[in-house]
């Protein structure tokens, strides 16, 4: 009679157990209150949402693992998590302070990725960068941009992809220029370094930022060109810039600069927009293809200047927004090495560059 009770006992234990693991396996999106606080092992049993990140994870072929893994890294027990069906593609919630899909804004110091990205196109942007080029009258080219851009402290959300917020960057670059017909002589080098205000709050960013721009002229160069006519190209400048995605994929953007400092031929205004296309893709081997363009004006060249178009293949890094890219690259215009800011080039090339 006892062993019949006890195995009774045990039957409706494992019963309820599997009623109760049942019952948390159903749980659904729909189920959810317009807001409720979730500890991070409900964040696993959460399905698939609409939201660009969950759908690009979702393309694996493991997408509950690479789901319940972001999930993991991005967010922390005690979030608010929001009903994604009332605001969505991952924009922002009619209250500032939290996200709708739980990520309250926190101080953060060294915060996970940034922002405001570079342009991929721009010229003479942070980031890694080895590009081959051959320039109509001039031969070969190999450009390199040696430098990043890392944030410093964000109000804001803690997500390292697409965050939401207030942020304190630092950026800087060396643009070094070596000519491949002779001996891989540097030709030029431009230093830049910065300090970006960004901000962030669904598809719309915006940011103001101080750059301080010098350019030098090779020592191989000089020496083989004595009587060429050095000058001391150099701006401190005041940015005001937008990004606004116009899909998942897709972000148009456009700055105005004006230099408070000027030497060398430079004149305060300048002027840059353009825009991006740039798939959110799973972190795998496949990749996604990317296409940029950008024009750049500059007063010096009574606002004339360069236009930039690339395209390729690229590979995201979903957790922070790095990206690593390979493709072609034309331009067309006034010199970006601002030692010869003057002179009309057509450069086609391919590179390799790795984005912040």
């Amino acid at each position: 009679m006892a062993t019949g009770r006890s195995c009774g006992l045990l039957l409706a234990i494992l019963l309820a157990q599997a009623l109760a693991s049942a019952a948390r396996a159903d749980l659904q999106l729909d189920d959810l209150p317009r807001s409720m606080t979730i500890s991070e092992a409900d964040f696993d049993r959460v399905p698939i949402t609409d939201r660009p990140v969950d759908r690009a994870l979702a393309s694996d072929d493991r997408p509950i693992d690479l789901l319940a893994t972001f999930r993991r890294e991005n967010r922390f027990e005690g979030a608010t998590y929001g009903a994604p069906e009332e605001y969505p593609e991952g924009y922002p919630c009619p209250t500032p302070q939290a996200d709708c899909y739980g990520d309250p804004w926190v101080w953060q110091l060294l915060p996970q990725g940034v922002i405001y990205h570079s342009y991929l196109a721009g010229p003479r942007e942070p980031r890694m960068a080895s590009v081959w080029q051959n320039q109509t009258g001039n031969g070969w080219l190999w450009d390199f941009t040696i430098g990043g851009r890392i944030g410093l402290l964000r109000y804001g959300t803690p997500r390292g992809f697409r965050p939401d917020g207030f942020e304190i960057d630092i950026e800087g670059a060396a643009f070094p220029q070596l000519v491949l017909n002779y001996d891989r002589d540097l030709q030029a080098v431009d230093f830049r370094g910065g300090v970006p205000l960004t901000y962030g709050l669904g598809p719309f960013q915006a940011k103001f930022a101080f750059y301080h721009l010098s350019s030098h002229i090779g020592d191989e160069f000089f020496i083989k060109n004595p009587t060429f006519n050095r000058i001391n190209f150099s701006r401190d400048v005041l940015v005001l810039g937008t990004g606004y995605f116009l899909t998942d994929a897709i972000r148009v953007y456009g700055e105005a600069g004006w230099a408070f400092y000027t030497d060398g031929g430079t004149e305060p205004w300048e002027f840059q927009f353009g825009a991006e296309y740039s798939p959110i893709n799973a972190p795998t081997w496949r990749g996604s293809p990317f296409a940029a363009i950008n024009a750049h004006l500059r007063q010096e060249v009574n606002f004339g200047g360069s236009l930039v178009v690339q395209v390729g293949w690229q590979w995201l890094q979903v957790a922070n927004g790095t990206r690593l890219r390979t493709g072609f690259q034309y331009f067309n215009g006034k010199n970006e090495q601002y030692q010869f800011y003057y002179n009309s080039i057509q450069q086609f090339g391919v590179g390799v560059w790795y984005d912040f």
